[in-house]
């Protein structure tokens, strides 16, 4: 990151991530509440997720697929 990128640049929305993950953000307030969601970061009420954070949890819920959930 240089001098001159946005301090949040590595950061997504709340709606950002939504859209991404292809789910509403109800779910993705579901999910925290739940403790199943991707990492968080709270600024004031507004939530961001970390880009690297995102990716790890998905990488994190690959699974062979004929294993059981």
């Amino acid at each position: 990151m240089s001098a001159f990128d946005p301090l949040l640049s590595d950061y997504c929305t709340h709606q950002q991530t939504a859209n991404e993950l292809n789910v509403t953000r109800r779910t993705l307030d579901r999910w925290e509440i739940l403790g199943e969601g991707p990492p968080i970061t709270r600024i004031g009420r507004r939530i961001f997720y970390r880009r690297s954070s995102l990716q790890a949890w998905l990488r994190a819920r690959e699974r062979k697929t004929h294993e059981q959930l």
